[in-house]
This record gives C-alpha cells, sequence and structure tokens, in this order.
C-alpha cells in the first residue's frame, strides 16, 4: 500500500494531535492513552537500534544492547537506507547515539 494511502483524515488528525503535544510529559500521557505499553517499547526499542545503526554499530552490537530482533533489525536498517527519512530526521534533531547510553 502506497503512503499516500495511509494518509486518511484519521491519520491525518493523529499528525496534528502529536503537532499540538508542547512538553514531553503531555507525549507521554498521549502515547500512554493511545498505545499500549508495549507499543512503546517496540517504538522507542527501534529508534535505539536507527541511532546505534546510524552510528555505525554492527548488527551483533546493536542486538545485544537492544534486545531487537535480526528482523527488527534488518528492518529498521532498510528504512534508514531506502525509508521516507523519518529516522534519519529524527537522529540529526536528536543526535546520534553514544555508547555511554547503555551504560558502557
Amino acid at each position: 500500500m502506497s503512503s499516500d494511502r495511509l494518509r486518511t483524515p484519521e491519520v491525518e488528525a493523529l499528525l496534528e494531535a502529536f503537532l499540538s503535544l508542547e512538553h514531553p510529559d503531555e507525549v507521554w500521557s498521549f502515547l500512554q492513552d493511545v498505545c499500549t505499553i508495549r507499543e512503546i517499547q517496540d517504538l522507542a526499542q527501534r529508534l535505539a537500534v536507527a541511532r546505534m545503526l546510524a552510528a555505525g554499530e554492527h548488527y551483533s552490537e546493536v542486538q545485544e544492547s537492544t534486545g531487537a530482533s535480526s528482523t527488527t533489525i534488518s528492518r529498521v536498517s532498510r528504512c534508514l537506507n531506502y525509508g521516507a527519512n523519518g529516522y534519519t530526521t529524527v537522529i540529526e534533531r536528536i543526535g546520534p547515539w553514544k555508547k555511554t547510553e547503555t551504560g558502557e
């Protein structure tokens, strides 16, 4: 399914909802209401994988540090290389992953 067909009025309203939030606590509250805890954890894990891959870490290090499956790592890598640049935009804005983030 093309990306354009996914941009329904409901999806547009969701995007507007995210844009209306001003503080991390507001985002957290909204995420808790619209997602399961597992979904939030999965999204956070994917972002961690993307940041590590963008920083040049090898799949094995990413898998060990994040607990992500090889399928998830591969999918995130494909998005980084051929996706819509969403991960890239976020990584440029929040900064790259650093080894100290995992307590090393």
